[in-house]
């Protein structure tokens, strides 16, 4: 397997975001058009893809939260390779990068409806903190935190 690293043009990562959003769509109901207006991601600098074979298997992304820290945000793995680490591996991938640029913690938000999102945020030592900027006060929402 291999990452790159890129940004919100690369066409894989557009491809797997928008399966993303049809999955989404279909879990969060209702609330999908709530939690889509924060996920646009028309300039997101900091992207990961990773490969086997030059397929794209899965994605993540960081941007700045604060001068501290940086927001975890669409990550996806095709239904065919979940359970193989994969987005254990992009986070681990976007935490270096995150590192590398002299941030000290990554933050995310992810919905009850995903829990196999939560189960990995928890598996890589994210805590859960209370929900912040956007979601405070939405039910569905958890919020997680890592110091890197």
């Amino acid at each position: 397997m291999k990452a790159i690293r890129t940004n919100s043009e690369h066409q894989d990562f557009i491809n797997l975001v928008k399966l993303l959003d049809a999955d989404l769509a279909k879990r969060d109901g209702a609330e999908h058009s709530f939690y889509a207006q924060f996920n646009k991601i028309d300039s997101i600098k900091h992207v990961v893809v990773l490969y086997e074979n030059d397929i794209p298997l899965g994605c993540g992304a960081i941007k700045p939260f604060d001068s501290d820290t940086m927001e975890v945000k669409r990550m996806y793995t095709l239904p065919k390779s979940r359970g193989k680490g994969i987005a254990s591996k992009v986070l681990l991938e976007l935490e270096k990068w995150a590192k590398e640029l002299s941030y000290k913690k990554c933050v995310l938000e992810t919905g009850t409806k995903q829990p196999e999102a939560i189960a990995l945020y928890k598996k890589n030592g994210y805590d859960i903190i209370p929900n912040y900027g956007q979601y405070i006060g939405v039910e569905n929402s958890r919020c997680f935190e890592k110091k890197l």
